[in-house]
């Protein structure tokens, strides 16, 4: 990611931050732990991009 992405990832956070943390621990966060935080707020939704839909129902039945 760019600085410039960093920095609209970081405005996105410090509008809503997680639950837990505050607009300040936002603005104080290294571009790094800025970075790491989104990656593992969103890890889960990565479970199921290159799956299609039976696959996705395949998953929760068994």
């Amino acid at each position: 990611m760019n600085k410039q992405q960093i920095e609209e990832l970081r405005q996105k956070y410090i509008n809503n931050p997680p639950e837990g943390m505050s607009k300040k621990d936002i603005k104080n966060m290294s571009d790094d732990d800025l970075l790491d935080m989104d990656y593992f707020l969103h890890e889960d939704n990565d479970i199921f991009n290159n799956l299609d839909d039976d696959d996705v129902v395949d998953f929760f039945l068994f």
